[in-house]
């Protein structure tokens, strides 16, 4: 039997706060709700488009699909005392990225979903899309590593409107009615048939990742009616060609001759007896 990871009255507080908020901003529209299975273990993969996902993802799962949101939380966050208290009563699973930590954090994960049959919410693209027409990016290889090493099914979610509400970058959320719509799709478990009982290689685990970032563009595609880019926005690449541009940019700089202020007094000089000679 699952572990109950929650406290109860803390979800009911958390729930009704949560919706009730909610229902002032958005105007959520759910499909494919039944692909979430009604129990066991079960990983939701999700774009990412704002800070504010977290939120309507959680809505979406609890009311739309019926389970309990599970979200993986930068430590930064637990941080905050009140945040964390909630985040910890809520069976959330606090990570630090880029650190050791983040091994412990994917341990946690693992037995949230083999062992007490939660439905853990990743994004795994690690971050908001940086695409600049907001498409999927390319992503980590955790969420497929999870789902290979556990064998717990991965359910593809799209969304597309929290955009609206607060764009990446910005502090200030748009709150003034009219409702914004919010679209969900979730669509069947990705099919990793061909990556499961094989050893885990990055080539295994780029393949698997590809899968469910490509499930989760087709969803957004429907959602959007319009077809997505052949190949996702790569982020780490563009920030090596930016870094690489600003570099350049400095060694020119540093490199481009300057003409001797003493020249530039006389070559000024010069031209402005030149005027003086023609009228000018």
């Amino acid at each position: 039997m699952a572990k109950q990871r929650e406290s109860r009255w803390v979800k009911w507080v958390v729930s009704r706060i949560v919706r009730f908020v909610l229902w002032f901003v958005v105007k959520p529209e759910w499909k494919g709700a039944e692909h979430v299975p009604a129990q066991g273990g079960v990983i939701i993969a999700a774009n990412h488009l704002s800070v504010t996902d977290p939120l309507t993802v959680a809505h979406f799962l609890y009311i739309g699909a019926r389970r309990w949101p599970t979200f993986t939380m930068k430590d930064a966050v637990m941080k905050i005392p009140v945040v964390r208290s909630v985040a910890r009563s809520t069976g959330q699973i606090p990570i630090k990225r880029g650190s050791a930590d983040a091994v412990k954090a994917l341990g946690e994960a693992e037995k949230a979903l083999v062992e007490d049959g939660s439905s853990v919410i990743f994004y795994p693209e690690g971050t908001c899309t940086r695409d600049p027409e907001l498409w999927p990016m390319t992503a980590k290889n955790g969420v497929a590593r999870l789902a290979l090493t556990t064998g717990v099914p991965v359910i593809p979610v799209a969304h597309w409107g929290e955009q609206n509400i607060l764009p990446y970058g910005e502090k200030k959320p748009r709150l003034l009615p009219p409702r914004k719509k919010v679209q969900f799709r979730a669509g069947p478990a990705v099919d990793l048939s061909e990556f499961r009982g094989k050893p885990i290689t990055a080539t295994v685990l780029d393949g698997a990742t590809r899968a469910i970032m490509a499930d989760i563009t087709a969803l957004q595609a429907e959602i959007r009616g319009e077809t997505p880019p052949a190949e996702p926005f790569d982020f780490r690449k563009a920030r090596q060609r930016a870094a690489q541009a600003k570099h350049a940019e400095r060694e020119e700089i540093t490199q481009t001759p300057e003409v001797p202020t003493a020249d530039r007094t006389a070559e000024d000089t010069e031209a402005d007896n030149g005027k003086n000679s023609t009228g000018a």
